[in-house]
């Protein structure tokens, strides 16, 4: 019998399970390779790695191997091979070229070269030459060129492996089948289902894991229900070898399911429980694998019981792909997710063995359990973690305090109870309740849509949670050094367990960020790229709020008295925003009857963004409203000494500028703890004898310079453009500035 070398490729991390499976066939030639392993063997070696390996991708038949200089000498060695040999001119062909020589380095370029050298060769011979198709040609022959080795492959998986022809649905982003079985085989299923120790997956989606593990369990070939194989179509095909695998792969499937542990899943998803059903009836699984609806945050208890000989039950195997990355969610209901998660398996898990994967270690650590193994595996090009844990109770007579608190975990939820928080947790929840109760009934009185509910309260909480009408932006302040990362980690999941239910939001709501001190150009910088808008409404105003992309949501909720009595003062004024960011104050300047505004910021994003803020509520658009709302992109340091030299002058000014910035954009560095004087100098310059600046600053410490008493009149008026949420933990200091005395007076905000 002829023997042939081969390569079978697999994701990288997982080289070692797939030669263990060639072992397990009988193939003891093999050596590990990066992205796969190299084997040799009789035909009936690859036949049955193409229907038995469970994290091949695809199985070549190494054709020829050589070198070259150009790529002439590619289409000379090309032409070497008597093509005929392995093809007929009837049958369609797709060539897949990965090259990285540096003189035939454009891959495309060299599949054409590789394509016209059989084609010419079947042309010469015959007159006729095979077609080209990209989907499902019946050959397929992939060449990996290299300075070092060009080595050219006949396909004889044709469609990659992971497709074994039972799952014709899927979630919206399903887990590959080839990743499915490296995480079973990481986790050890094999020993589980020697000793029938149930298997569950409590977040199954469209059942990948269930099918996969069932089909392990069960001595299932993988590739049983396939098809096709790229080899049916290969002339040296031997039917005579690859039937009796058939048969055997066959009767061993029946002999399996006869002897299958207890294998069951559910999901919060009825479309996806439906979806897995399906599948899992699809693949020929007993009806006995059961999938249910249910959520896993939520009472989730083992729906397989296994007791041993003595009568006491045994722990599983549990294996699942919580969802994670930007594909499916944002990080603050996700953390919140696989925070709930861990309690449930803390609480009626114990003895069971858990293994997730995650690309985001912070998600894993929400999970509030201590990994006894970590494997690096690639969900596609995304490098991911498969985490392992197992949920122990400790000995008898040294059940540490946190043992005990976990034991009443087991015990609240077991009976259908909530599991217990922590002192500290409680004081938190508490005291939200305390807040949305006095500040909703205020809220709702004054037609407030938009207002804080919580700013760090309790030290222990450090986070600001504002309600944005459906929505809940919490942001988390940077712990100081001082305080243990662990410790602040689990406290912000406490505030994503609760908060949803206490604001009356739903979870999918809630966003997350940390908040820590901004310097330079970084106050500035895109956090994510969602693109979420929302518009909500302030005293019959709509405004455009991101609550994701940015530090900041485009809306200062504290300072909603100081545009309310903009608005008051601004009729008939020709009205200056400066450091305008998203323009809100210009919208209730010309709410107020401003005669003309002035918009000034140096972000086009951020002027972009004020004037959709200006036209959603009838101010832009029209030429008119274009030459009466104007805005500017300019350094604003820069902008009032031109300005100045141009005489310009506005009877209303609102000035709120950041405390540092030294943004690329401006010339000059900023820090209004320093530059105030200078600043409001020059925005003096631009005032009219009977007009006023609105002068606002968030600089913690901020000490308005006796300089200033000399230039103008001013008065702080703080009190009056601090709200009620605000009341405990001002955010903002504001004076009112003018040249005429009796221009301080100011109405009563309403």
């Amino acid at each position: 019998m002829t023997e042939y070398n081969y390569f079978a490729t697999c994701s990288k991390g997982v080289e070692d399970l797939l030669q263990h499976e060639l072992v397990q066939q009988g193939i003891t030639d093999s050596k590990l390779r990066t992205g796969g392993v190299a084997f040799s063997g009789e035909l009936t070696a690859a036949y049955r790695a193409c229907l038995w390996s469970r994290v091949a991708s695809r199985v070549l038949l190494q054709l020829k191997s050589f070198q070259i200089a150009s790529d002439d000498d590619l289409y000379r060695e090309v032409m070497t091979i008597d093509w005929s040999t392995h093809f007929s001119d009837s049958n369609t062909l797709a060539i897949d070229c990965f090259s990285s020589h540096t003189k035939v380095n454009n891959s495309h370029y060299a599949t054409l070269r590789i394509k016209d050298a059989i084609v010419d060769q079947f042309t010469q011979a015959s007159g006729t030459r095979p077609s080209i198709s990209k989907d499902n040609p019946d050959i397929r022959i992939n060449a990996y060129l290299s300075d070092r080795e060009c080595l050219l492959y006949l396909d004889l998986s044709g469609e990659a492996l992971h497709k074994r022809g039972y799952r014709l649905e899927a979630g919206s982003a399903p887990l590959r089948e080839t990743l499915a079985a490296a995480m079973l085989y990481r986790a050890r299923w094999p020993d589980f289902y020697a000793q029938k120790r149930p298997f569950t997956d409590p977040m199954c989606g469209s059942g990948t894991l269930l099918v996969e593990a069932a089909m392990m369990a069960g001595d299932i070939a993988p590739g049983l229900l396939r098809e096709h194989f790229g080899f049916l179509h290969w002339k040296p095909f031997d039917e005579s070898q690859w039937q009796p695998l058939l048969d055997d792969a066959r009767q061993r499937k029946q002999q399996g399911l006869e002897n299958l542990p207890c294998i069951c899943g559910s999901d919060s998803s009825e479309q996806l429980v439906g979806i897995a059903r399906k599948n899992l009836q699809r693949a020929g699984l007993p009806a006995d694998i059961r999938v249910s609806l249910q959520d896993a945050t939520q009472k989730l208890t083992p729906c397989c019981r296994v007791r041993d000989e003595h009568g006491r039950e045994v722990g599983g195997l549990i294996v699942c792909n919580p969802p994670y990355g930007k594909r499916i969610g944002q990080t603050s209901a996700l953390r919140q997710l696989y925070f709930r998660f861990g309690k449930q398996l803390k609480a009626n898990f114990n003895g069971w063995t858990v293994a997730i994967i995650s690309s985001e270690a912070e998600l894993a650590r929400s999970i509030g359990l201590r990994a006894f193994k970590k494997n690096t595996l690639y969900n596609g090009p995304l490098k991911s973690t498969l985490y392992q844990y197992r949920i122990d109770e400790s000995p008898p007579g040294r059940q540490t305090k946190a043992g005990a608190e976990d034991k009443k975990l087991r015990t609240d939820s077991a009976q259908g109870e909530a599991p217990a928080l922590t002192e500290h947790a409680q004081m938190f929840v508490n005291r939200l309740k305390k807040n949305f109760k006095h500040l909703r009934k205020w809220a709702r009185k004054n037609d407030i849509h938009c207002y804080r509910v919580y700013d760090a309260d309790i030290p222990q909480y450090a986070v600001a949670i504002d309600l944005y009408e459906n929505w809940v932006h919490v942001q988390e302040y940077q712990a100081p050094k001082t305080v243990d990362s662990k410790r602040a980690f689990q406290r912000i999941n406490d505030v994503l367990d609760v908060v949803a239910d206490v604001l009356e939001v739903p979870q999918d709501n809630v966003v997350l960020k940390v908040r820590q001190k901004q310097s330079g150009t970084s106050q500035y910088q895109k956090l994510d790229k969602k693109q979420q808008k929302l518009v909500v409404q302030e005293n019959g105003l709509k405004f455009i709020v991101n609550l994701y992309d940015y530090l900041d949501t485009g809306l200062f909720l504290d300072h909603r008295n100081t545009r309310q009595l903009i608005r008051q003062i601004a009729a008939g004024t020709q009205f200056l925003n400066l450091f305008a960011y998203t323009g809100s104050v210009t919208v209730y300047a010309a709410a107020g009857g401003a005669r003309t505004t002035t918009t000034v910021d140096m972000s086009n994003t951020y002027l972009q963004w004020a004037q959709e803020n200006m036209e959603i509520n009838g101010y832009g658009g029209s030429p008119y409203a274009q030459n009466k709302h104007r805005f500017i992109r300019e350094d604003c340091l820069q902008w009032l000494q031109q300005a100045a030299k141009a005489s310009q002058q506005y009877q209303l000014i609102f000035i709120d500028p950041p405390t540092f910035s030294n943004s690329k954009k401006m010339q000059d560095a900023l820090d209004i703890k320093r530059d105030h004087v200078e600043l409001l100098r020059a925005c003096l310059k631009l005032l009219s004898e009977d007009g006023r600046i609105i002068f606002s600053t968030n600089a913690r410490g901020f000490r308005m310079s006796d300089e200033m008493d000399a230039l103008c009149y001013l008065r702080e008026i703080t009190a009056q453009t601090t709200t009620e949420d605000f009341r405990r933990r001002p955010a903002h200091r504001c004076w009112c500035l003018s040249r005429d005395e009796s221009r301080l007076k100011l109405p009563a905000i309403v």
